[in-house]
């Protein structure tokens, strides 16, 4: 895709965030805002005409109910009903624009390691899809996320049927390194949150272990080449698992303890074991080509480093976030 216009769909609410990122881009003309919106139909009508392409990598981080509220009929209302529709609204447009291929970002988050009798499998792969139901019945931290995504992820496969785009998902396991966003991207704050102490976060990360069995990550910038060679590739076809290795919590601990030595990983060593149950198979994105360039011990040091930039981590005392 070197070389190739591209046009960015921004919310009118977070342009300024664009503007300190425009300085960065080296391709002058060829790249174009629009102002569009999940929430509005026909909002993109205008970002996708003349593509051939288009990348839906945007989506809803809610990952809780506010206390106080009738809990099916908010998920129903202010969650599931408006990440379908915004999902619509995209595909809707690319399908009036004559988009040929739609590449949508899913998540780990719709994978599971475990059979339907609750035992590990030895290899989790792109089949390995997470039931409704259980998210329903379980409701672990973040499960609205978790439900939003995987209807998400469905409604555009049958968008795809019924309309004839080709529709590619990619399923990232959690997505660190550096970042040039003005806040801390909430996959880092949930991979770094055995240093920072913050409790919502890592109550997604145990949520995240219990699902998987291990913490299972991928760095932005592979992630996105990853991406591209989707978009390029006509034998992609289905969904795909974008993930450089998986560690377990005591390895993640041991790990972050060598870019923060001020953090104890003790703890750690004593509550996990430091076995990885199943293995998070990415086979069928490396058979086509794909090549990772970051390891799991770059992404921690990059994610760590960033967040020292941005002083969401201090270089002393206990580590603490500042």
């Amino acid at each position: 895709m070197v070389g190739d216009a591209c046009n960015l769909s921004i919310r009118t609410t977070i342009i300024a965030k664009a503007d300190r990122l425009l300085p960065l881009w080296g391709g002058g003309e060829k790249l174009k805002l629009f102002r569009a919106d999940l929430g509005e139909e026909g909002s993109f009508d205008e970002a996708v005409k003349g593509c051939t392409g288009v990348f839906h990598v945007a989506a809803s981080m809610v990952f809780g109910v506010p206390d106080h509220v009738s809990v099916e009929s908010y998920v129903q209302s202010k969650i599931l009903e408006p990440a379908i529709r915004g999902t619509e609204n995209v595909l809707e447009a690319c399908r009036k624009g004559g988009v040929k291929k739609v590449i949508f970002t899913s998540s780990i988050s719709t994978v599971t390691a475990k059979d339907n009798c609750g035992k590990w499998k030895s290899v989790v792969d792109e089949s390995c899809v997470v039931l409704e139901d259980a998210i329903k019945s379980t409701k672990r931290k973040g499960w609205v996320y978790v439900l939003s995504k995987l209807l998400s992820e469905k409604k555009a496969f049958q968008f795809a049927k019924e309309s004839g785009i080709n529709i590619i998902s990619i399923i990232p396991t959690t997505v660190s390194g550096q970042f040039l966003t003005p806040t801390v991207p909430t996959s880092i704050q949930v991979l770094l949150s055995p240093i920072t102490g913050d409790p919502e976060p890592y109550l997604i990360l145990l949520s995240v272990h219990s699902r998987l069995g291990s913490i299972s990550v991928v760095h932005v910038e592979d992630l996105c080449d990853a991406h591209i060679l989707l978009m390029e590739n006509p034998s992609a076809e289905g969904r795909y698992i974008c993930s450089v290795g998986s560690c377990s919590m005591p390895k993640l601990a041991e790990l972050l303890s060598y870019e923060n030595p001020f953090f104890d990983a003790k703890r750690f060593m004593e509550d996990f074991h430091d076995s990885i149950p199943s293995m998070i198979s990415s086979k069928r994105l490396t058979d086509l080509g794909f090549k990772y360039k970051y390891g799991v011990g770059d992404i921690i040091r990059h994610s760590v480093t960033s967040c020292k930039e941005y002083t969401f981590l201090k270089d002393s005392c206990n580590g603490h976030s500042s």
